[in-house]
Order: C-alpha cells, then sequence, then structure tokens
C-alpha cells in the first residue's frame, strides 16, 4: 500500500508528524482521525519532492481560490459549520490549496478569526476578501457574504478569460514575427552577404543596413540576448518608481482601441468592488481606501485617493469624482449622484458595472477586429522592406548584363 506522510495535531494541541499506509489520502486521513487526531495535511511519500517544487514554482492559483469561494459558500449556506466545511474543502483540493486550508482551519480552531487567518496568505486572498469575510462575521451574514464574493469572482474570472482570449491572436502572431526575423538575419541574409562579397557589387543603403544588423546578431548574438535581458530588466525597476508607473500607465491609457479597453475594465472593477463592499455593510471611506489600494493603474488609484480624502471632507462622491473627468465618464458621476440620492448606492454601482462590462467586451470586439489587419499591415511591411533590401542588388547586378 502507498506510503502517506502527515501533519496532525494530538488531543493536547502538540503538532504530530509521521508516516501512515492507505490506499488514498482520504482513507488516511479517515484513518487519522479515527485515532482522535485533527488533520492538518496528507502528502503521498513518492510525490512529496514533487510537490513541494511544483507548490514553490506555482504555489495556489486564482481560479483555485474561486472554486474554493463558491463551494465554501455553498456549505456554509447548507449549514455546515465552518470548520467541518474547511477539513472537507482541504481534503479533495490540489495540494498547495490542500495545505493552505488546513492552516487556516488550524487557526479557526486555535480562536482566531476566519478573517484573521486568511490575513496569513495575501498572495491568494487580497484585501477585498478578507475586509468581506470580516464584515460577515461581524454581520454574521458570512453565508450572503461569501456568495457575493464567490458570484464576483466568477464574474471577474470569465471577463479576464476574454480578455486573454483576445489577445492570443495577437501574441501568436508578433511572437511569429520576431522568431521568422531572428531566422532571417542569422541564417538567410549571411549567405546572401556572401554571394554579393562574391560579385563585388556596389550595395544600397537599406541593403547594407540589413547586412550590418545580420552581421552584428550573427557575432553578437549572446550580446544581443544579454542586452535584451538587461534592457526588460532596468524597465521593470523603472516603472515600479512613481514616475515611471504614471508615465508607462499614461501611455498606455493613450494608445488607439487599448487603452479604451484598459479604462473599460479598470471601471467595470471598481464599480463592482465598490458595490460588493457597499452591500457587504463596510463604510463608504473604508470602502474607497480599499478599491484605491486594490486598483492596478496608479492614475485611478491616486484619484480615487484624493476622491476619499473629499469624502472625508463633506463632499459627495459624485462630486469628488467628477473632478477626474479624464478618468471617469459624466455617467459614472451621474448614476452615483443618484444612488447617493436614493441611498441605494450598492445598487446602481452594481448596475453600472454591468454596463461597464457589457462595454469592455464590445471594446474587446474592436481591439481584436482592429488588430487583425494592422498587424497583417505591420507584418507585410516589414517583410516588403525586407525582401525589397535582398532583391535590389540583385536587380541592378542583372540590369548590367
Amino acid at each position: 500500500m502507498p506510503l502517506f506522510r502527515y501533519a496532525v495535531k494530538n488531543q493536547h494541541g502538540e503538532t504530530v508528524r509521521g508516516k501512515v499506509e492507505a490506499r488514498s489520502e482520504s482513507q488516511a486521513a479517515a484513518v487519522l482521525r479515527t485515532r482522535g487526531l485533527l488533520v492538518i495535511s496528507v502528502v503521498p511519500l513518492n510525490n512529496e519532492s514533487f510537490l513541494a517544487v511544483k507548490e514553490l514554482l506555482g504555489g495556489v492559483k486564482y481560479d483555485e481560490v474561486v472554486t474554493f469561494t463558491r463551494q465554501l459558500s455553498t456549505m456554509i449556506t447548507a449549514g455546515l459549520p465552518l470548520t467541518q466545511a474547511m477539513s472537507i474543502l482541504g481534503q479533495q483540493s490540489k495540494p498547495a490549496m490542500s495545505r493552505m486550508v488546513s492552516e487556516i482551519q488550524r487557526e479557526i480552531e486555535g480562536g482566531s478569526t476566519f478573517a484573521k487567518a486568511l490575513e496569513k496568505y495575501p498572495r491568494s486572498f487580497s484585501r477585498v476578501y478578507i475586509q468581506l469575510v470580516r464584515a460577515g462575521e461581524t454581520g454574521g451574514v458570512m453565508d450572503e457574504v461569501l456568495d457575493r464574493l464567490a458570484e464576483n469572482m466568477e464574474k471577474d474570472k470569465e471577463f479576464k478569460a476574454k480578455t486573454k482570449g483576445a489577445l492570443i491572436y495577437p501574441v501568436i502572431v508578433l511572437l511569429a514575427m520576431v522568431i521568422v526575423g531572428f531566422i532571417m538575419m542569422v541564417v538567410v541574409v549571411p549567405k546572401l552577404t556572401e554571394m554579393y562579397k562574391d560579385f563585388g557589387a556596389d550595395l544600397p543603403f537599406a541593403t547594407q543596413l540589413l547586412i550590418d544588423i545580420s552581421t552584428f546578431i550573427s557575432r553578437y548574438w549572446w550580446l544581443t540576448i544579454v542586452g535584451s535581458v538587461v534592457g526588460f530588466g532596468i524597465f521593470k525597476k523603472w516603472i515600479k518608481t512613481h514616475t515611471g508607473r504614471v508615465a508607462f500607465d499614461s501611455f498606455l491609457m493613450k494608445l488607439p482601441v487599448f487603452g479604451e479597453l484598459r479604462a473599460k475594465v479598470t471601471l467595470t472593477e471598481f464599480a463592482r468592488t465598490l458595490s460588493l463592499l457597499l452591500g457587504s455593510g463596510i463604510s463608504l471611506l473604508q470602502a474607497l481606501d480599499i478599491v484605491s489600494e486594490s486598483s492596478e493603474n496608479i492614475l485611478y488609484r491616486e484619484a480615487l485617493q484624493d476622491a476619499s480624502k473629499q469624502v472625508e471632507k463633506g463632499i459627495s462622491l459624485s462630486q469628488a469624482i467628477s473632478k477626474f473627468g479624464h478618468l471617469f465618464p459624466p455617467i459614472l458621476a451621474q448614476m452615483i449622484a443618484v444612488g447617493e440620492e436614493t441611498g441605494k448606492l450598492d445598487d446602481v454601482l452594481l448596475k453600472l458595472s454591468v454596463y461597464f462590462q457589457s462595454e469592455s467586451e464590445h471594446a474587446i470586439k474592436n481591439m481584436t477586429t482592429a488588430l487583425e489587419p494592422m498587424i497583417m499591415i505591420v507584418l507585410g511591411l516589414g517583410v516588403g522592406l525586407m525582401v525589397i533590401a535582398i532583391i535590389m542588388p540583385i536587380y541592378n547586378l542583372t540590369s548590367q548584363f
């Protein structure tokens, strides 16, 4: 029978580790529970090293957190205690997720709150997630909060999948262009260069430039790779600075089609997350702070931070964000004003998120439609210029006879 390495808590609260024989992980866990032990983790002994490496490289994925949230919501709604639900989820999850769930379960059984236990895993659970769980625990509405949170994450997952799917084709074509260009420079052009030298022909500027680039890449290919890696590293460090981040985000926002899509995606996340936070009983100021921190675009982050300060001084949210007309469209401020007047700001924001998501999906279609001909034009120009540079000397040679 297979061997499993386990970690358990005994009756005295001490952590005990050892090995047990069983046909499966679930059977091993069941055997340990019959001994009155609290199971923390059960890992196949043969796969332990592989799983450790896999966990180090991959860790817990966003899709796993989405599935965990939906399943936990279903179990809590059905009336299962939190610790029992966590135990079940820990047994049926993947190794990395199972270990994390078991640790969270151990923290809860040790007297910690669910939200406080989640704080130890900021890479898997965002501040929005943790604050919503805390609000659910405080208000005694954990089932409702988890259901709304799961629904929000599922929509976000589906939307990200659509966005990534729209970018797959352009990325593949661009990569193919780079690979083909590199092969031409390293393999094809050097052979043509030798032929031109044999004929002793005068080369046009375009051909000479192509040959010089090819010669440099062929001789100093290692320098090209090192330079690209170093340049990318410098760029990554630069965009981590405030000046770099502002400049880069501003550049992306000004791009045709893509900039509009990026703005719509950000507005969708803002409206949906703020609606979720307000609907869970979190104050507007606290919700704005959380939303601003979770925004990846520094322009929107700083605008929301400034809006939060204005709201704290007594100005309405609609007036505060209307000052940033280049980031927030007029419809957003107008609808928020309606929500503030009627006292249904969370409902209005939810409707706005649906509207902006619909606009984002149209922007994705427009981007896909626009990118295909643009890529073909760029590809055609690149290939055309290379062909002209290669053929011109041959044409000049043939015209001399």
